[in-house]
């Protein structure tokens, strides 16, 4: 049932009004005045401690603020959780481990005047404050409470005093259309991972998965690189030539014509060359090297270049990959730690970005007003354009929502430095630099062309360049990974003026085939085809690296033999599913649900119906499919038939072509060439038993360092963790059992501790620990927290569903 049903209305001053409606709220400033003769204090309730303590710090003592970690509910993991027969209507289930959070927050509630849900402004924070509204109103129903507390919902894209503030005076209610498209994307995927994963299990290998949006992704990766593999590379020349005129610099230009025609002419259907081989360079050469060349026409545009828009989640993913090398799940990590907040020294806990899920361009007109007053004061007037630069929007995008922005004008990243990771450092002065850039003056460049032809008028050489006039938003920002081609500067001379050829020389080329899919251009592929939203991406690329269907080096995508037969399939199979003009509908069909303009369980109806005909046939009509064994050029030295690469649960490996007479198998590098090479790295550490070499290996749990002398010494060592153990000082060490991996002190058995979960070396910011603890779970989601059991520090770096 929807929170504005329930709610409940305590004064006339107090006014709850849904998203969609335009009635006004009156101010309710009294809330966040200090009251010392009031016992109960007002709650607020957000997902992290570290928004936690920066909002506790904005509203002071009246208030006390908690956190969830998190979502307090989720549909159960071994069974669907929702019956088609009965609406689809989802049956939620407390998440494991946080039953004390629950219970907590409860008794919050009882002791509570007024409630306020502070979760994040987008559908999963929306999904989180009406589960929490929902176990806080059943505790109260079974209280002794004569009166029930207040419940608003409270929004806000930054966490400022102004911004929380405003939204603690003008609250809301829960927005059940936005509760709703969760629902009906978290139903969704459900469906398809429930119905998609077993078909991949009966047909290519147990363990393997399929998800709704993944898979589309995976399809593109497959699609590029099957171009790849299909493009015919095709020869072709060019001729340059060096001409010295009455003024330096010498000019440096092209063979644009040749009797008439173009040399290089390309187009997006078809490209021609006029110099398609060595030979006809060559002749073009003998032709033209002795002739008299002057300038024919000399052409000047003066350009002007605007700025780049502010940040959203897909463009600070983009430009994160390309010029931090930053992967996108570490981008909206360390963007999350600056919007949350973070210690700023005696400037206290300070959120520093705007919110970082957003695919709006919109800026707060006080934020357009405090970055005008920057400009002028730091680059002059002169940069400064008459009216502000406004950006447009798309249809789909948030219109509450904010781009990426930096919070405070006074906290330059240089100011803050010294309190900022690296990371964080580099990211937030992106994201300074951006938004700035964003309201300067646009950039004024004047492009120059200058043809020169033989006396013959045989031959057309043309040069160009550009030079920037006014430098704009280019002395804050440029894009890296735009390429100008006219960058060369040309001499003032004047059009009918002889130019002496001092050199001419001819360079072989052939074209390209497709680039294959980098994090960055994946992002923006995906964006453009309406595939996922800003709150998924990360998501999406975490999830088909982890289910290695395709290996990613030097932030490149390749898919792997698993990926390409688990996508095929699929788009066999399922081709009104597994396709991207499909999953941008879904995409549009969620945020219809969101406006509340069609039933969710309706989409998800219509949606069930297709799936569950589809599935029902391709399990009929496949055979059991596998990625092809590959014979490779080594030989098995236990036996001495050739090796075969395979493929497992866990990836590649090397079988014997002889099993089962002969059972050697060895693992591989996975990112190595086809000709495949077991994995051992020479390393400088000499063992400590038989002082052979050290080398690393791969096995079933990863790499670890073991003697070159096995199996006459069978001395391995365990990686490090750079933590120190804090019973003996000793190292604490990476540990493999059956059960998986576990950490301990180097020094056992003389030191027996060990913990479950991996160590960081960072001390807790709360209670001074000497180091934190790292948790994963299935989703990817990391939450760390403090070694002290006592200590109630804990960050959640959420990765949404996808």
């Amino acid at each position: 049932m929807a929170l504005e049903k329930k709610s409940r209305v305590a004064s006339p001053k107090k006014t709850i009004v849904t998203q969609k409606k335009k009635t006004s709220v009156t101010k309710k400033t009294i809330a966040i005045k200090e009251d010392a003769s009031s016992s109960k204090k007002n709650l607020v309730i957000v997902e992290s401690p570290a928004k936690a303590k920066t909002i506790n710090k904005i509203l002071g003592s009246n208030f006390v603020v908690k956190a969830t970690v998190g979502h307090i509910k989720d549909l159960p993991k071994n069974k669907l959780g929702f019956d088609a027969e009965n609406g689809f209507i989802p049956e939620y289930v407390t998440i494991d481990g946080k039953e004390k959070i629950i219970k907590d927050l409860q008794e919050s509630a009882k002791k509570a005047s007024t409630i306020y849900l502070a979760s994040d402004p987008d559908r999963e924070g929306e999904a989180i404050a009406w589960h929490i509204a929902e176990i806080i109103k059943e505790a109260v129903s079974q209280s002794k409470k004569t009166i029930s507390p207040d419940i608003y919902r409270v929004i806000f894209n930054e966490i400022t005093a102004r911004a929380v503030k405003e939204a603690i005076e003008n609250p809301s209610s829960i927005d059940m259309n936005k509760v709703n498209a969760q629902q009906a994307r978290m139903i969704l995927d459900k469906l398809v991972g429930y119905g998609l994963s077993p078909f991949l299990w009966k047909k290519i290998a147990f363990g393997l998965s399929a998800g709704r949006v993944q898979s589309v992704a995976l399809k593109l990766i497959v699609e590029r690189q099957k171009e790849i593999n299909a493009f015919n590379s095709e020869e072709y020349w060019s001729i340059s030539a060096e001409f010295v005129g009455s003024v330096l610099p010498n000019i440096m230009a092209s063979l644009h014509k040749y009797k008439g025609t173009t040399v290089i002419e390309k187009t997006k259907t078809k490209n021609n060359f006029l110099i398609k081989d060595e030979s006809t360079a060559h002749d073009i050469l003998s032709a033209i090297k002795n002739e008299r060349y002057h300038i024919s026409s000399i052409e000047k545009k003066l350009k002007k270049r605007r700025p780049y828009p502010p940040y959203i989640t897909s463009t600070i993913q983009q430009d994160a990959s390309a010029k931090l090398r930053f992967s996108a799940k570490q981008t909206m990590a360390v963007a999350q730690q600056l919007y949350q907040g973070l210690e700023l020294g005696k400037m206290g806990h300070v959120g520093l970005i705007t919110y970082m899920r957003t695919d709006s361009t919109r800026l707060a007109p006080e934020a357009i007003a405090w970055s005008r007053e920057l400009i002028s004061k730091k680059f002059g007037k002169e940069y400064l354009p008459e009216k502000p630069h406004i950006y447009a929007v798309k249809k789909s995008a948030q219109e509450a929502h904010e781009a990426i922005r930096p919070t405070y004008p006074q906290y330059e990243p240089n100011v803050i430095k010294e309190f900022l990771k690296p990371d964080q450092y580099k990211l937030y002065n992106l994201i300074w630099n951006r938004f700035l850039a964003s309201q300067m003056e646009q950039a004024q460049l004047e492009q120059t062309s200058m043809d020169i032809i033989d006396s013959k008028e045989q031959a057309v050489f043309r040069a160009s360049g550009t030079i920037i006039k006014f430098k704009g938003f280019l002395a804050l920002y440029t894009d890296d990974t735009e390429t100008d081609k006219d960058q060369a500067i040309l001499p003032n001379v004047k059009e009918g003026e002889d130019l002496k050829l001092i050199e001419i020389t001819s360079d072989q080329h052939f074209t390209q085939p497709p680039p294959k899919f980098s994090e960055a251009s994946l992002v923006k592929a995906l964006e453009e085809k309406g595939i996922g939203r800003p709150s998924t991406y990360a998501a999406i690329l975490t999830k088909i690296e982890e289910r290695k269907y395709v290996e990613k080096e030097a932030r490149i995508y390749t898919p792997t033999e698993l990926g390409v037969v688990v996508s095929d399939l699929l788009v066999d199979k399922f081709p009104d599913i597994i396709n991207t003009e499909f999953t941008a509908k879904m995409e549009d069909d969620l945020d219809i649900i969101e406006e509340g303009n069609i039933v969710w369980n309706s989409v998800i109806k219509d949606f069930h119906t297709q799936f569950t005909k589809d599935l029902s046939a391709a399990s009929l009509n496949v055979e059991k499919l596998k990625p092809a064994d590959v014979v490779e050029e080594i030989n098995c030295e236990k036996c001495g038939k050739p090796m075969t690469l395979k493929w497992g649960r866990n990836g590649k490996f090397l079988a014997c072509s002889g099993y089962p007479q002969c059972k050697n198998a060895k693992p591989i590098d996975a990112a190595s060439s086809s000709k495949a090479q077991v994995e051992v790295v020479e390393t400088d550490e000499i063992c400590d038993k038989c002082g052979s070499p050290m080398v690393i290996k791969a096995g079933r749990y990863g790499k670890f360092m073991a003697c070159s002398n096995y199996p006459s010494c069978k001395n391995i060592k365990s990686k490090t963790t750079g933590v120190k153990c804090p019973e003996d000082g000793g190292d604490i060490i990476e540990k493999k059992s059956k059960r998986g991996i576990f950490y301990g002190c180097k020094n056992y058995p003389s030191c027996k501790f060990i913990i479950n979960y991996k160590p960081i070396n960072e001390k807790c910011p709360d209670c001074n620990a000497p180091f934190l603890l790292e948790k994963k779970n299935k989703k990817g989601d990391i939450t760390v927290f403090c070694y002290n059991k006592e200590c109630k520090f804990k960050v959640v770096r959420r990765l949404p569903d996808s």
